[in-house]
């Protein structure tokens, strides 16, 4: 799916999130935004953590970076380069928060200030890590436009954000995370609401930062198709919880928990050699509110049994030691595609029997159906 990152240290740990859970007290009760997060990022290396909204990715990570309020109850290990940074007073979270580990947070038109410029907002991040005469701050941040592909760098830099389309906006926010040449590099669902041309742009922009600074990356988004060409491992996410990881290879070619197949099947592939509808995962996400009993998937698992309705399942090694999933019935998901394992829809059944036919050969015209356009009552118009 994608090539090793070549600079990849597979034996150097910079993060290392242990147990990791966090919950929010609400007059209705404990919500358990995240149940138990595990994951290890070493040098160089790219983990993406894919998932439907509300699966916790983004509240996992703003506890590494120590944003949570204060009323979030955070309990398990989150350790930089062996120093555990829960508990750390806010000053010294300040000195890791920007220089050591950055944030690429998901909306820039609230990440970067209205009313100051844009160069300000670069110099500021350099400034606060680094003694260095405010020339050289602004000499670095057109630089840092510069390498993010920011048009014109030395003009742009004295333009307010407003002045930015959405996708310069991010690009401006990746050069600010980039700015102290950190260690890691946290990528809030970037890409989020940008057309697929500029989605791109900052792809690579996020590619380029990476290559700047050597740092690992944990690049958190819903789309499977941007972590397929950025990602080494990948981490899924249900209810809280971490359900399967693997490499890119493994998730996208061998998954083995029923919620990544139907995840995989709801997207459209461009290599498919025949006309395919995309296979739904019917049903929403559990309440964090009050989880049930059991496997938080069940009820919209085409394989639940009994034992999915009493036990919930552990994250266990799969066929290889880099693989594991949290499913009773793994194995039974071998080789299967996603249309083999969930039902089909309403939908599906009503199309014709010609749809799917081999795409290599089929030729024709396309002609719009004739449809009668009733006149429009023009009584007692004058």
């Amino acid at each position: 799916m994608t090539d090793r990152n070549p600079r990849f240290d597979s034996g150097e740990e910079l993060l290392a999130v242990r147990d990791l859970t966090v919950t929010f007290p609400t007059a209705d009760g404990d919500v358990q935004a995240v149940r138990g997060v595990d994951y290890v990022l070493r040098r160089g290396e790219v983990l993406g953590i894919v998932g439907e909204s509300g699966s916790g990715k983004s509240v996992s990570s703003l506890a590494v970076m120590g944003l949570l309020p204060k009323s979030a109850r955070i309990q398990g290990s989150i350790t930089f380069q062996g120093e555990e940074l829960l508990g750390l007073s806010e000053r010294k979270l300040m000195s890791v928060r920007g220089k050591k580990i950055a944030m690429i947070f998901q909306d820039p038109m609230t990440s970067l200030n209205p009313v100051y410029k844009v160069g300000f907002q670069l110099e500021e991040a350099i400034l606060a890590h680094n003694d260095i005469p405010k020339e050289q701050a602004r000499k670095r941040a057109v630089e840092l436009l510069e390498i993010v592909g920011i048009p014109f760098p030395a003009k742009r830099i004295d333009q307010f954000p407003h002045e930015f389309s959405g996708g310069m906006r991010q690009r401006v926010v990746i050069a600010i995370a980039m700015a102290n040449n950190p260690d890691v590099i946290i990528a809030d669902e970037p890409t989020t609401a940008l057309d697929v041309t500029v989605q791109a742009q900052v792809l690579e922009s996020l590619r380029t930062a990476q290559q700047e600074t050597g740092a690992a990356m944990v690049l958190i988004t819903h789309d499977l198709g941007v972590v397929a060409g950025q990602a080494d491992r990948v981490l899924v996410m249900y209810a809280g919880k971490p359900v399967e990881i693997g490499t890119v290879d493994d998730i996208y070619y061998n998954p083995r928990m029923p919620y990544t197949l139907g995840l995989l099947g709801s997207l459209p592939r461009l290599d498919a050699d025949r006309a395919e509808r995309l296979t739904p995962i019917q049903g929403t996400p559990p309440s964090l509110l009050s989880l049930p009993p059991g496997c938080p998937f069940m009820p919209r698992c085409p394989l639940a049994k009994d034992r999915c309705a009493e036990e919930e399942p552990e994250l266990l090694v799969t066929d290889t030691t880099d693989h594991s999933a949290a499913c009773h019935y793994s194995a039974l998901l071998a080789g299967k595609q996603a249309d083999e394992v969930f039902s089909h829809t309403a939908e599906d059944a009503a199309m014709p029997e010609s749809y799917g036919a081999e795409i290599a050969g089929v030729t024709g015209e396309v002609s719009a159906a004739a449809v009668e356009v009733p006149k429009p009552n023009t009584k007692g118009v004058s």
